[in-house]
């Protein structure tokens, strides 16, 4: 099996070259001084972590961010050295224990999950890093915001433990209004404001994406940045603020063509039904490779510039596409589903769109049985 080609039936292509331009374009983009973090996370955004990491280290990117302890074992079994935050909650104390064996900082959110992590280090005889989340009105994780200062300053004098960072997260910057933005940032201004030098020594951070596309007093000392890294503004509104490439192609071959008479119905449930006579394409990816099945009938492949329609269901492992305006369509040719070809491209927003979902969603579906390929 190692010696399939990895083109053989439908693949995801990944630039790192598109990856390394938007680190680069972002890093130009921040205030002076600021930082910036790859979120890396599912699997790099279904980019492929360990690849995408390496491209934005090498673009500027000075820290890592992943959800999962699996997440930072890779990266870091990987030889990569940079700084690696985990941005969901360890509650488990090997699970901690072992970021502070692999040197991965930890979230906490509480000052309970502090003497946790401290315990540990005391026992190993190391300190350990970590930082402190703050929940300014995302009512996830982090501590609550009254309790934000006092809970910093409380790790602070824990010896065994290197407070590195204190953070929040906002939960509408891609939003045209900007209410609860501002007021998370005048959340977050208030906590560092109670704190002695303001904080001064560690890092603090807010912006994600949207964040860092949208006003320079969110960037603080570092941002964190996933969906714009891939190539893709989180909102219309903010698509023009960064050169961005997008980074990912979904690329499949047709494996069959039929031709179809007037009255003919297509794949399950007979959703389409042809109004004349029509050539059909059979396409090698499905919904069990993140093509979702409520895109039914509505999205379009591209073939030499060409738009081509999907019709009937899509199914498991293959679709259908009316390919009657592309004769030079045959069994073994490539047609693209996202990405560019060409002149013309089609993105996961163009998807997200369609299936009332996010683009974040989409890049994050596609399944692992479509090889990644860098480009």
């Amino acid at each position: 099996m190692s010696d399939q080609n990895p083109r053989q039936r439908a693949w995801v292509e990944v630039s790192p070259a598109a990856i390394k331009a938007n680190a680069g374009a972002l890093c130009q983009h921040l205030t002076p001084g600021t930082e910036l973090m790859a979120v890396v996370k599912a699997d790099g955004y279904g980019h492929g972590a360990v690849t995408v990491a390496n491209a934005a280290l090498d673009g500027g990117a000075a820290s890592l961010g992943v959800a999962t302890l699996q997440e930072g074992l890779e990266l870091r079994q990987a030889g990569l050295k940079a700084p690696i935050l985990l941005l969901s909650n360890l509650c488990d104390p090997e699970d901690l224990r072992t970021c502070l064996e692999w040197q991965l900082m930890p979230t906490l959110s509480s000052l309970a999950d502090a003497k946790l992590c401290h315990a540990l280090a005391e026992d190993s005889g190391r300190r350990f890093q970590v930082q402190l989340k703050i929940d300014t009105g995302m009512s996830r994780l982090g501590c609550a915001l009254d309790d934000g200062a006092e809970t910093t300053q409380a790790i602070q004098h824990l010896k065994n433990l290197d407070l590195k960072g204190i953070y929040s997260h906002l939960a509408c910057a891609d939003d045209r209004n900007i209410t609860v933005t501002q007021q998370q940032r005048q959340r977050f201004q208030s906590v560092i404001e109670t704190l002695p030098q303001q904080g001064t020594g560690l890092c603090r951070h807010l912006a994600n994406s949207a964040g860092t596309l949208l006003e320079p007093n969110l960037h603080y000392d570092l941002v964190r940045v996933g969906l714009a890294l891939y190539g893709h503004a989180p909102a219309d509104h903010l698509s023009d603020i960064v050169p961005l490439r997008s980074a990912l192609a979904v690329r499949a071959k047709v494996t069959l063509i039929r031709e179809i008479k007037a009255g003919t119905g297509v794949s399950y449930g007979h959703q389409y039904i042809s109004p004349n006579s029509r050539r059909l394409a059979v396409v090698a990816i499905g919904y069990a490779d993140g093509v979702l099945r409520s895109l039914s009938g509505q999205i379009q492949v591209l073939h030499r510039d060409k738009r081509l329609p999907q019709v009937g269901a899509i199914t498991m492992d293959q679709l259908l596409i009316d390919a009657t305006d592309a004769p030079e369509l045959h069994p073994g040719s490539i047609v693209t589903l996202l990405g560019r070809d060409q002149n013309v491209e089609i993105s996961p927003q163009n998807w997200s769109d369609r299936c009332q979902s996010i683009p974040w969603e989409i890049l994050c579906g596609f399944k692992h049985r479509l090889p990644r390929v860098e480009v």
